[in-house]
């Protein structure tokens, strides 16, 4: 049976040890697919959407080159990875959007970082870690 992990990516420092977790989880598990999933929201509402969307389109670009780089050393390792970066044109929690991708794909574990780059940080969990936790249909493990 195959076991699907996936891993919501943004870059920051906790994103990244949450991939080195589904790579350990996955090495020598032949059956192990992972996901490497980031979402792209739009800035906040007050902000001009001309320049919304190209702050957007931008990082969505960065974090696909990142991907890449990603994918190469995942493949090196034999394991299955699939990457995908969504571009969520509506101001929602993309904790949200990642916990549908989970339902979705039939996602067996998710992996995220407690806290990612986000301009504000809450005081125990990120929002996105948080929204993961309450809305996902599987299990979570959150990074710290």
């Amino acid at each position: 049976m195959k076991r699907k992990i996936l891993v919501a990516y943004d870059g920051s420092a906790l994103s990244k040890e949450a991939l080195q977790e589904a790579r350990l989880q996955a090495a020598g598990v032949p059956e192990t697919e992972v996901h490497v999933v980031s979402v792209v929201s739009q800035a906040g509402p007050t902000t001009n959407i001309a320049i919304a969307r190209n702050i957007q389109w931008e990082l969505a670009e960065q974090i696909r080159s990142e991907m890449e780089e990603i994918k190469k050393d995942f493949e090196a390792d034999d394991v299955t990875i699939k990457t995908d970066v969504i571009i969520e044109e509506i101001h929602r929690n993309e904790g949200t959007k990642l916990c549908e991708y989970a339902e979705e794909h039939d996602i067996d574990l998710i992996i995220v970082g407690s806290r990612g780059l986000g301009g504000v940080k809450k005081i125990f969990l990120g929002s996105v870690s948080n929204r993961i936790v309450q809305e996902a249909g599987c299990p979570v493990l959150v990074i710290k």
